[in-house]
């Protein structure tokens, strides 16, 4: 059996507990050879949409650079963003990670179209719950089109709007910010039109999840192909279940893009509360699921173990 790299332990296990912070998000898939819709052997099977053939992930030497995949789960959850609170469905967070032993730093490598996935949450009391009744005549116009189900109901969909950043390994594994993960909240309605925003690229609204509990950890050896092997196994993986993440200090701008010409911006923003100041949102997500996997000795691929980690993935595609 080749020795486990502490440097890598200690690391991974950082990473992993900080990957534990997904929000509802969608994000189409990193391209054909990390596509959502692949299917991996054993061990590999959480890491569908890991970045294995990125240049920067292949690039990896094995000693001063590691590359790692890492995914993150939670059935469900709570989203509070000023005057409303949602709930959140199964959702889930994939990306690759550099890891710099000597400096002791991460390089966040995420899928090409984004990190996260999940999906749509439906807002309580749709459309007549952030907008109407009103005495503006716009409004009160749109409001009374509102005559059945569908034209009421509003889904919220929280998007990437850039790479996850800022991690912190003392807050991965104990409490504090662990991660910056810049997000936008699409509205989706009829009356909304499509491009109707809560932040942007240029004005996301910025997460910073901590552990609300501490996980449970677990270690398993397994073949490149998936298989697994106690006794020997190329790769690793580590996994962090039970901990609940959260953040209630970030802030969130103003709608954007709602209604022809974005006339119903102001109107959402008016109901929900919006810009609404750090302290009065909130995030949690329960029963996170957090699995980090990289090779088992590193070392011994040198140079070429970022080469080695993607033939792997490759290997264990069904």
């Amino acid at each position: 059996m080749r020795p486990v790299s502490k440097t890598w332990i200690k690391g991974a296990g950082a990473v992993a507990a900080s990957a534990a912070l997904v929000m509802p998000l969608t994000a189409t898939p990193a391209g054909a050879a990390t596509a959502a819709a692949t299917q991996l052997n054993g061990a590999w099977a959480p890491f569908d949409r890991c970045p294995v053939d990125n240049p920067a992930m292949l690039a990896t030497d094995g000693d001063t650079d590691i590359a790692l995949c890492v995914t993150s789960t939670s059935p469900n959850g709570t989203i509070k963003l000023g005057n409303t609170t949602a709930t959140t469905g199964s959702t889930n967070m994939q990306f690759g990670v550099i890891q710099h032993p000597a400096q002791g730093t991460y390089t966040v490598v995420p899928p090409a179209a984004g990190s996260l996935v999940s999906g749509k949450t439906t807002i309580p009391g749709g459309l007549l719950g952030i907008m109407c009744p009103s005495n503006i005549p716009v409004v009160s116009a749109v409001c009374g089109q509102i005559t059945d189900a569908t034209l009421n109901k509003v889904t919220a969909t929280v998007e990437s709007a850039g790479a996850p950043t800022e991690f912190s390994l003392v807050a991965g594994i104990s409490s504090g910010p662990i991660v910056k993960l810049p997000v936008r909240i699409r509205l989706e309605n009829p009356l909304l039109g499509s491009n109707c925003y809560i932040g942007s690229n240029s004005n996301p609204v910025l997460l910073r999840p901590g552990n609300l509990n501490a996980p449970t950890m677990g270690v398993s050896l397994f073949d490149g192909d998936g298989t697994a092997n106690p006794d020997g196994g190329s790769m690793i993986r580590i996994g962090l279940s039970g901990a609940a993440q959260g953040d209630n200090q970030f802030s969130v701008p103003k709608a954007s893009g709602c209604g022809l010409g974005g006339l119903l911006s102001w109107a959402i923003d008016l109901k929900v509360g919006l810009p609404a100041a750090a302290g009065s949102n909130n995030l949690v997500l329960n029963d996170t699921k957090t699995y980090t996997a990289g090779l088992t000795a590193p070392g011994m691929s040198v140079p070429d173990a970022g080469k080695e980690l993607a033939r792997n993935w490759h290997s264990a595609v069904k």
